[in-house]
């Protein structure tokens, strides 16, 4: 078959000459013929598919690297011109390699928007409170009491989680790898110094970001020392609190639990390749449970990303009497079944008794892991 000018491919692929002569340049969607002296591109019909496929993702905002890969993947072996050979054309399905790259990025940009949208429901809330100052005077002030507990476990010969609860920072770290107690304590120590650093009203998140970094560094020197420091770190999942709203942040596996209202909620995402499965549909949430590389993480503090801002998940919650949260370690949520996690946050009783019954329930289990938890309650302050 003929050649199509640039301006005829063009048209039957929705694509600008603009925007092929860039895609050629990048070599994404090279042309089958350039003229050597005009420099005029042509191309074949067999392309149409490939450059269609381009015009598609691009609608769905995908950056032209992944587009590559995409179409890298969704490229019948043997190049465009074996498109029509059956014998060498790839099944189409749900095991098409492509489909599953596909699927990942908008997994990845669902969870993106999911957590956007937390943030723009809290500042649509806070920009449209004319009367905030009142409301601060008029309502009954909030305070927590938490209370934090780590343990061994039944196996492990050493404890590389750090669980900590105080007046103002509530956090969990799970470290791995050589230097993994030394990770996670680093991580916590430098939230730990937000204790005597309130937090400037509406600045909670700026606040948090600047302490992801700080924490990141010093995981970063931490795991200097090892051979292959990208294989040390830790995960952290820690709460900051201003009297009114409790900052979060989160990376990697151990969780965060948030019970109101007699429902227990889970407010964290796992960080994980088995959790990403099951986004992409490739799992279901019962094979994640069982499934051998369920612990092994996508993002983390360690010695080679490094845990930036844009890797840490961040969002405010409003706090209201009666909440309560749980953080923990997979050592806990891994081990023990859902509802004798829930039958136990659930129960009346204060934080200490709280904690120190989910460690409990966890060492019943065989406690293969390192196991920590904090327990934290939103009352109304007697002062």
């Amino acid at each position: 078959m003929g050649l199509l000018t640039i301006g005829a491919f063009a048209k039957a692929s929705r694509l600008s000459p603009k925007a092929l002569r860039l895609y050629d340049e990048l070599g994404l969607l090279a042309p089958a013929r350039v003229d050597p002296d005009s420099g005029y591109r042509y191309y074949v019909p067999e392309q149409l598919e490939r450059a269609r496929l381009v015009a598609w993702l691009r609608r769905l905002g995908m950056p032209l690297a992944r587009i590559r890969e995409v179409c890298d993947l969704a490229e019948p072996a043997g190049g465009p011109e074996a498109a029509d050979d059956p014998g060498t054309a790839q099944a189409a399905g749900g095991d098409h390699p492509a489909v599953h790259a596909v699927r990942a990025y908008w997994a990845q940009v669902e969870a993106d928007t999911a957590a956007r949208r937390e943030l723009a429901t809290f500042l649509v809330d806070h920009l449209s409170r004319k009367d905030a100052a009142m409301s601060t005077r008029t309502a009954p002030p909030l305070e927590i009491r938490c209370a934090a507990l780590s343990d061994r476990g039944l196996v492990r010969e050493s404890n590389q989680d750090v669980a900590y609860a105080g007046p103002r920072v509530l956090a969990v770290a799970d470290g791995f790898g050589g230097v993994g107690a030394e990770a996670g304590a680093a991580a916590v120590e430098v939230f730990r110094t937000l204790e005597a650093e309130p937090a400037p009203a509406g600045a909670l998140l700026n606040v948090l970001e600047d302490a992801v970094e700080r924490a990141g560094l010093a995981v970063h020197g931490v795991t200097a020392v090892e051979p292959s420091p990208e294989h040390s770190g830790t995960t952290l999942t820690a709460m900051l609190w201003n009297g009114a709203q409790l900052a979060l942040v989160h990376i990697g596996d151990s969780r965060a639990y948030l019970l109101r209202d007699g429902v227990l909620s889970r407010i964290t995402h796992d960080h994980t390749r088995v959790q990403a499965m099951v986004d992409e549909g490739r799992l279901t949430p019962e094979e994640a449970a069982s499934h051998p590389q369920r612990a092994l993480l996508v993002r983390a503090l360690n010695g080679g990303a490094g845990g930036s801002r844009g890797e840490a998940e961040m969002r405010l919650r409003d706090a209201r009497a009666g909440d309560r949260y749980l953080l923990c370690s997979d050592g806990l949520s891994a081990v023990v079944p859902e509802d004798e996690l829930r039958r136990a946050v659930t129960a009346e009783g204060e934080p200490e008794a709280v904690v120190a019954e989910l460690v409990e329930l966890a060492r019943r289990q065989g406690a293969p892991d390192n196991v920590s938890c904090v327990v934290a309650d939103v009352r109304e302050s007697a002062c």
